[in-house]
């Protein structure tokens, strides 16, 4: 979301398909001092991906990660 809290990025995909699919192309290309994602969003892909472009990773863990991340419950 840009500063005003509008999408910049939209992907649509048919309604089986699960959203972390496609955080990979959704924060492609994008620079951000933080990604903000709920728990579904808790995948070593995406963290990898998201802090080597720069960005400080605020995703709740799942209860099932066998080494739970550290994370801003603050943001």
């Amino acid at each position: 979301m840009d500063a005003h809290g509008l999408p910049i990025r939209v992907i649509i995909t048919e309604g089986t398909a699960a959203d972390c699919t496609q955080a990979s192309h959704l924060i492609a290309g994008f620079t951000a001092e933080q990604l903000l994602a709920d728990k579904g969003y808790d995948s070593d892909t995406i963290v990898d991906q998201a802090k080597s472009q720069g960005m400080q990773v605020v995703i709740r863990p799942r209860k099932n990660r066998k080494n739970a991340r550290e994370y801003d419950k603050d943001l």
